[in-house]
C-alpha cells in the first residue's frame, strides 16, 4: 500500500471512529438524562458498546475494527481530559486552593498511600509474584476526578466545600501517584526491588516542588497576558490565547514528568483570579460540550471484557472492594476531621473512588513487560470500568435529599 492512500486510511478510520463515539455517547446521554441517571454513566457505556470490542469490532473496515482505538484516538482523549481539568481549575482561585492546603494535601496522600499498601499486602497474601504485587498497588492509588467533576457540575455543586476539597485533595493525589508511577516503572525496567528510600524522597520532592513551581509561574504570568485589552481587539482573541496558554501548560507539565492534565488545572486556577473569568467560563463549557463525552466514550471503548473468567473475576472483585474501601477510609474518614460533617466526608470519599488513567497506564505497561499475567492485566481493566461507572451512580445518590 503507498504511503499516501495509507495515510489517508488512518485518518478515515479516525475521523469515523470520532464521529460513532460522539454520536453515541451524546445519544446514551440523552437517554440517562431521561432516566435520571448520571449521563457521564451513559457515555462510559456509550463507549463500551460501540468501542472495538464490542459493535464496533463487528464492522471491518481496511482490515481493522470500524471503530479503532489507536494512538491518535487516545491522544485526543487526553487532550480531551486537559480541557476538563482546565474548566476544573476556573472553580477555584490560588487563594482557595491554598487556603485548603493542609486539608487537600492530607487527604490526598491518605488517598494514594492506604490504597497502595493496602493492595500490597492483600495481594502479597493472595500469593503474587513482587513485581505483579507493585503494578496492582500503583494501579489502585490515582484517582479520575474527571468523571466527579461532570457529576458536581450536572448538579450545580462546584461551588460546595466538599467539591473543592475533592478538587485539591485529586489533584496532590495526581501529582502523588505519578511519582509513585515512576518508581515502580522504573523497578519494573530494570528489574531492580529494592529502591533506595533517599532516591525515591528525593523523586516526590522534586514532583511537588515542580507543581508548585508551575503554579507559581501561571499565577505571575497568565493575569500579565490575559489582562492586554489594548492587544487584544479582535474576535475570540482572549479565548483563542486562553486555550493556547492551558495547552501549553499542560505541555509544560508533560515535559517536567507532571501529568499534562496538572499543568492545566494550574493554568485554569491562574485564570479564575483574573477579570476574564465570565467571558473564558462561556467559551470554554462549549468546548466541553465535545471533549467531555468523547473523553469518556474513550475511555468506556478501552474496556475489554472478552477475557473474562472465574479467576479474573474472583481478582477483580477483590481489587473493586480495596479500590472502594481504601479512599473511603483514606479520604472519606480524614476528611471529616476538616469538614466537620458525616456526609460531606462521605462525598469526599467517594468523589475520589473512580480510577482512570493511571490504572489503565499501569495496566498496558505490565502487559507489554510481560510483567502482568493476562487475568491480572483484565482484572486492572474491570477494577477501573466497575469504579468509573460507581462513582457517578453513588455521589448523585448521596445528594438526593438536597436536590428533591
Amino acid at each position: 500500500m503507498a504511503v499516501g492512500t495509507e495515510s489517508s486510511t488512518i485518518f478515515i478510520h479516525v475521523v469515523i471512529s470520532l464521529s460513532l463515539l460522539l454520536f453515541t455517547s451524546k445519544i446514551f446521554a440523552e437517554l440517562f438524562h431521561r432516566i435520571k441517571l448520571p449521563i457521564v454513566l451513559g457515555e462510559l457505556l456509550a463507549g463500551m458498546i460501540i468501542g472495538p470490542y464490542a459493535l464496533g469490532g463487528l464492522i471491518v473496515f481496511d482490515g481493522e475494527p470500524l471503530v479503532d482505538l489507536d494512538e491518535t484516538i487516545k491522544h485526543i482523549g487526553e487532550l480531551a481530559a486537559i480541557v476538563i481539568l482546565f474548566v476544573a481549575g476556573l472553580e477555584i482561585t490560588p487563594r482557595e486552593f491554598l487556603k485548603g492546603g493542609v486539608s487537600a494535601f492530607t487527604i490526598g496522600a491518605l488517598g494514594v498511600i492506604i490504597p497502595f499498601f493496602a493492595g500490597f499486602m492483600i495481594f502479597t497474601l493472595y500469593g503474587l509474584e513482587l513485581l505483579q504485587i507493585l503494578l496492582i498497588a500503583t494501579a489502585l492509588t490515582a484517582t479520575s476526578i474527571a468523571i466527579s467533576i461532570q457529576v458536581l457540575t450536572s448538579l450545580g455543586k462546584m461551588q460546595s466545600k466538599e467539591a473543592r476539597l475533592i478538587l485539591g485533595a485529586a489533584i496532590v493525589d495526581d501529582i502523588l501517584a505519578i511519582a509513585v508511577l515512576s518508581v515502580v516503572l522504573t523497578m519494573v525496567q530494570t528489574g531492580n526491588t529494592t529502591p533506595d528510600v533517599i532516591d525515591i524522597s528525593i523523586l516526590i520532592l522534586k514532583i511537588l516542588g515542580l507543581f508548585a513551581a508551575l503554579l507559581i509561574g501561571s499565577i505571575l504570568i497568565v493575569p500579565r497576558i490575559l489582562h492586554r485589552e489594548r492587544l487584544w481587539k479582535s474576535r475570540g482573541s482572549i479565548e483563542g490565547i486562553t486555550t493556547a496558554i492551558f495547552f501549553g501548560g499542560a505541555g509544560i507539565a508533560a515535559i517536567v514528568g507532571l501529568s499534562p492534565i496538572v499543568g492545566a488545572f494550574a493554568i485554569g486556577m491562574a485564570v479564575a483570579s483574573t477579570r476574564l473569568i465570565k467571558q473564558v467560563e462561556e467559551y470554554v463549557h462549549k468546548l466541553q460540550i465535545i471533549f467531555a463525552p468523547l473523553f469518556f466514550a474513550i475511555i468506556g471503548a478501552q474496556v475489554d471484557l472478552r477475557g473474562v473468567n472465574i479467576e479474573v473475576l474472583s481478582i477483580a472483585g477483590i481489587l473493586v472492594a480495596v479500590a472502594i474501601l481504601t479512599k473511603l477510609l483514606g479520604c472519606g474518614l480524614p476528611s471529616w476531621i476538616f469538614l466537620k460533617d458525616k456526609t460531606k466526608s462521605m462525598r469526599v470519599g467517594i468523589g475520589m473512588v473512580s480510577r482512570g488513567e493511571v490504572g489503565l497506564i499501569v495496566a498496558g505497561v505490565g502487559a507489554s513487560s510481560g510483567v502482568l499475567s493476562g487475568d491480572i492485566y483484565t482484572a486492572i481493566i474491570i477494577m477501573v470500568a466497575a469504579t468509573t461507572i460507581i462513582t457517578p451512580i453513588w455521589l448523585k445518590k448521596s445528594y438526593q435529599k438536597e436536590l428533591a
